[in-house]
């Protein structure tokens, strides 16, 4: 019998849907609320690794994944020369195991998409729009106070609301989120014929520049400079900002940059990084995902870590009979130094970057690898 009957997630990214699906198939009535109106339809692309698909194929996803998505079993490194040069093409550790590709890079927005759709067919009650704004627990469960005012019961409260948590903040956790001095530029586009896997340019003007197939039809581009406030850029300058920027980078990047047309299509956010000290629960509620962790996305790990993160809770809450120490302490075992080694290795290759050291990535990139191929 499982540890609980009744949970409430906050927050419908891929840790709070992956961890609702598998809890609702295991029989636990799950209620999700999501802060905004609806399902994500904005943002560019997102690469998911092999240990990330290996959840999803867990969730029931792997299906629509693979059809809305683009597999591939490499990685390229080209030099930001006048012809982009292909300096090497290394084959990409298959980290969910042989039968998954070791990469798959999709629309952000068909991912929540298929999720989503996923997570009502499992059951969950969703409530979009929605948040909590108090938590009270005891020995036995919490009572949660949501934004209109409403009031229920739960078992368990799993916070998987971002790195901004209002969870996290509710359960009186402080903690400080710091920036790694790096800022991203990204695109969604339509995919030239050029680009066939992720190829990465390291140096010239900008730190890196990259992209990633998400399907037949798109891409995603993204350039990673030194951190700075372009918050004052209007959509038509935030253009002008990324083409000028790629213009030092040739290969597939003069194909990209000459599709680089529809100002709505670029954004730009800051590096940030955080891992919460263990435990990550307070008493009955309990942090995942960014809310637990984060850290900039150099290695392309930090939606496998929130996966893992919610397989592994859902795994212990259905296999334990209670909600006590002995589950956090398994918790804990299971992903804290897995998820700080994540982040500390994604951060090294930034440091590396920002203080322009040659460090030895692909040895970084196997050690990650190698630590992330077994099931968590």
């Amino acid at each position: 019998m499982p540890a609980v009957e009744n949970v409430l997630v906050v927050g419908a990214g891929v840790a709070g849907t992956g961890v609702a699906i598998l809890l609702a198939q295991a029989g636990v009535a799950v209620d999700l609320v999501e802060k905004t109106p609806g399902p994500t339809t904005a943002g560019s692309g997102i690469t998911l690794q092999g240990n990330a698909l290996r959840v999803l194929r867990q969730v029931g996803v792997w299906d629509g994944v693979r059809a809305e998505g683009y597999a591939f079993d490499s990685l390229g490194l080209r030099a930001p020369d006048p012809a982009g040069t292909l300096l090497a093409e290394i084959p990409d550790a298959r980290t969910g195991g042989e039968d998954l590709p070791a990469t798959v890079g999709m629309p952000r927005a068909e991912l929540a998409r298929i999720l989503i759709e996923r997570t009502a067919a499992a059951g969950v009650k969703i409530r979009f729009g929605e948040t909590v704004t108090g938590l009270e627990q005891d020995r036995d469960g919490v009572e949660v106070t949501f934004a209109d005012g409403s009031v229920s019961a739960y078992d368990l409260v799993i916070g998987a609301d971002g790195i901004r948590s209002t969870v996290r903040r509710l359960v009186g956790v402080d903690l400080t989120v710091t920036p790694v001095g790096m800022g991203i530029w990204r695109a969604f586009g339509p995919r030239p014929d050029s680009v066939v896997r992720t190829d990465l340019y390291y140096g010239g003007p900008s730190f890196i520049a990259g992209y990633c197939p998400t399907g037949e039809n798109s891409l995603y581009a993204y350039i990673v400079e030194r951190a700075q406030d372009r918050s004052a850029l209007s959509p038509e300058e935030r253009l002008s900002t990324m083409k000028h920027l790629a213009q030092a980078y040739h290969g597939p990047w003069d194909d990209i940059r000459e599709n680089l047309t529809d100002a709505s299509t670029i954004n730009y956010t800051r590096f940030e990084s955080h891992v919460l000290p263990a435990p990550w629960n307070r008493g009955r509620a309990v942090l995942i995902g960014d809310a637990a962790h984060s850290c900039p996305p150099t290695l392309a790990q930090g939606a496998a870590m929130a996966l893992e993160d919610a397989a592994v809770l859902a795994d212990l809450l259905v296999t334990h009979e209670r909600v006590d120490d002995v589950l956090w302490d398994a918790f804990t075992a299971r992903r804290f130094e897995r998820a700080r080694t994540v982040v500390e290795a994604s951060n090294q290759l930034a440091g590396w970057l920002l203080n322009h050291e040659r460090g030895d990535v692909p040895g970084l990139m196997r050690t990650v690898s190698d630590l992330v191929t077994p099931a968590a």
